[in-house]
């Protein structure tokens, strides 16, 4: 008697590098970047000079730095409402401690390290113990922190922005590591480009090549069972939480070294922007879906699209109008490749 032959698991079939190609979540961002980026050589006459590209990837590494966690924890299945705040928490507090205890400025950076890691441990830790949504539990961090942020400033420097701490000892070298340029020829790079670089590829790798990037999509795609065959899931989101609040960090000392003062009332708004650059870089609401390249794209699109503007001499008002009608046609665009490359399976 003949048996019938058991249905080849799906992970085994060999895709073909067209379908393998169709299949990648930050597709649509690049035919979306490929599109703006040809707009705005047409339109804007400076927007191809050399100075001018570098000045688009210096405004796409301040996001892409935080979009690149944002999208990882998004692809986890969660959101974090606190990450534009938490960046200006993270330069407040170096800032206010090397003030406040005339030590060193890289105390104070060390400091905000071991702070910024406790805040993303702590949202990590209320999502898994309260099991409320993401959403509320960040949403409440956002709001302590906003205040937190300006109620120290105005109780310790009696202002809204804190004091200078330019002549302070390590102020210098803290500043050639996290608001320096790089000169190559002509064209002047800030070091946050590498800063940005370095995480994309830290990401990928982990998304792609290690146990916890299998976790991350397991976790986001369905918590339940992946914790049924031996997901460390808490570790999981609260590791998640943490990268966050790393790359939190890195912008706090690029904002406070940049402009030696930090004005407490920066970074509202700015989650906002971390969470459309990851998803019009592929990554979906629902989580289990995404990549750290798509993050970089999307930001790259958010680069060209402020700079393009500026150059093309268009009012700047308009920058919000280009920001919500491409984040709508990249997640169509993303939803119809997504279809696709299913349906070619």
């Amino acid at each position: 008697m003949s048996t019938a032959a058991a249905p080849a698991d799906e992970r085994l079939i060999k895709a073909s590098p067209l379908r393998r190609f169709l299949g990648r979540p930050e597709l649509g961002s690049v035919v979306g970047a490929i599109a703006v980026f040809i707009f705005f050589s047409i339109v804007a006459d400076n927007f191809l000079q050399l100075s001018s590209l570098s000045t688009v990837l210096y405004a796409a590494s301040t996001i892409g730095i935080m979009a690149v966690p944002v999208a990882l924890l998004m692809i986890g299945g969660e959101f974090d409402l606190s990450a534009g705040v938490l960046v200006t928490s993270s330069a407040l507090i170096s800032s206010m401690f090397s003030y406040q205890m005339t030590a060193n400025v890289w105390v104070g950076v060390f400091v905000s390290l071991l702070v910024t890691l406790a805040i993303g441990a702590f949202n990590g830790f209320m999502l898994t113990r309260t099991k409320l949504p993401s959403f509320i539990i960040t949403l409440g961090t956002f709001l302590m922190l906003t205040g937190l942020n300006l109620g120290f400033t105005k109780l310790i420097s009696g202002t809204v922005s804190t004091k200078s701490i330019s002549n302070m000892q390590g102020f210098d070298s803290a500043k050639e590591l996290f608001a320096s340029q790089l000169t190559i020829g002509s064209v002047n790079l800030k070091v946050t480009i590498l800063w940005w670089a370095a995480l994309i590829v830290v990401a990928t790798w982990i998304l792609l090549r290690t146990k916890a990037g299998n976790w991350i999509f397991a976790v986001g795609g369905n918590a339940d069972a992946a914790r049924a065959v031996g997901v460390p899931v808490v570790k999981t989101r609260i590791g998640l939480y943490m990268g966050v609040a790393f790359a939190a960090w890195i912008s706090g000392q690029h904002l406070l070294f940049s402009y030696d003062v930090v004005q407490s009332g920066e970074g509202v708004g700015n989650e906002l922007t971390y969470i459309i650059a990851a998803v019009i870089g592929g990554c979906l609401i629902t989580g289990g879906y995404g990549s750290a390249v798509g993050s970089a794209v999307g930001a790259f699109i958010f680069g060209m699209t402020s700079k393009g503007i500026v150059y093309a001499e268009w009012n700047p008002d308009w920058f919000k109008f280009f920001l919500g009608a491409m984040l709508l046609l990249a997640t169509l665009l993303n939803a119809w490749v997504r279809k696709r490359a299913e349906a070619s399976r």
